[in-house]
């Protein structure tokens, strides 16, 4: 026996509906209407494939618009809707490119299904468009995605540098007024305990300071010292030299001191004595690359 279901009371039974529902008692007036023998295909799937490219590029474009109608002057020249393009979708970069993965996805599994049950479903010229548009909009996003990581790369690399320089100057700030107000400057072992010691308002200093490693800090002082012997009758200038700042430079007989300092800092790793260190020297910041090393043929030139 076949199983049915009463359309009048939802009933299972089993037997004839014409007999009628043994729940109910309704009965149908007729056997059940024959399959017809030709179906009108299905545009369903068409229209979601078509539907969903539609969007994507709409949206994209919707992204792109509002971005240049925030800019100021607005200009339609073609690198500035660019630019607007790579900033909408760096800022959606994390919902726009997986959702347009989905939907393309999904439009190729309903052109597929069209393609292999054409007389069920309709409209394959419509979903081939719908994907050719998700498929489009899926790659301009990851185009744009592309172009934009080496600049963005660049400009956050900048900024590290400029809020590391800035803690960089902060330090000189310190050692400078220290150097004001004392007349020399503090020496490698209570370099920590003098600075802390600073006058410090806004706090920047006590900041900058407590990421100060001392081992990098190498103070020292330059004497000019007037040369005694006269080798000819032309007057010659007085001679340079380094001195720690613990020698008493004040108590020379001949001289004057200048009290000058040498601070290694550690660079992006947070590492001292690596080769992305910077060294800073009387307010200027430079890497340990580009410092200058002396060259053999200089050293030839001044050879008797």
């Amino acid at each position: 026996m076949i199983s049915r279901i009463c359309p009048s009371c939802g009933a299972d039974f089993e037997g004839d509906l014409c007999l009628g529902c043994p729940s109910c008692g309704a009965r149908a007036v007729g056997p059940p209407l024959a399959k017809p023998e030709h179906e009108l295909p299905s545009y369903s799937r068409a229209l979601v494939a078509t539907a969903s490219g539609a969007l994507m590029c709409a949206g994209l474009m919707l992204a792109t618009i509002m971005v240049l109608a925030q800019t100021r002057p607005i200009s339609l020249r073609f690198w500035a809707i660019e630019y607007a393009g790579e900033t909408a979708v760096w800022n959606l970069k994390w919902i726009e490119l997986p959702l347009a993965i989905a939907v393309l996805w999904v439009g190729m599994r309903m052109l597929r299904t069209i393609r292999q049950a054409p007389e069920s479903f309709a409209g394959l010229w419509a979903a081939r468009t719908g994907v050719l548009a998700s498929a489009l909009a899926t790659a301009l996003i990851a185009t744009l995605i592309g172009i934009t990581i080496p600049e963005r790369l660049l400009a956050r690399q900048e900024r590290h540098d400029a809020a590391l320089y800035a803690q960089y100057y902060r330090l000189q700030r310190a050692l400078t007024e220290y150097r004001e107000l004392h007349g020399t400057l503090p020496s490698s072992d209570d370099l920590l305990k003098e600075l802390s010691s600073l006058p410090d308002p806004d706090g920047t200093i006590g900041e900058a300071v407590r990421s100060l490693d001392p081992n990098g800090y190498k103070p020292s002082a330059v004497l000019a010292e007037a040369t005694t012997t006269v080798k000819s009758r032309n007057l010659r200038g007085g001679a340079l030299r380094n001195a720690p700042t613990n020698s008493n430079a004040g108590q020379l007989d001949h001289g004057v001191s200048f009290t000058t300092f040498e601070l290694r800092l550690p660079g992006e790793d947070k590492v001292l004595g690596t080769d992305d260190d910077l060294i800073l020297n009387n307010g200027v910041i430079k890497k340990v690359s580009e410092v200058s090393q002396p060259s053999s043929a200089s050293g030839r030139a001044n050879l008797p």
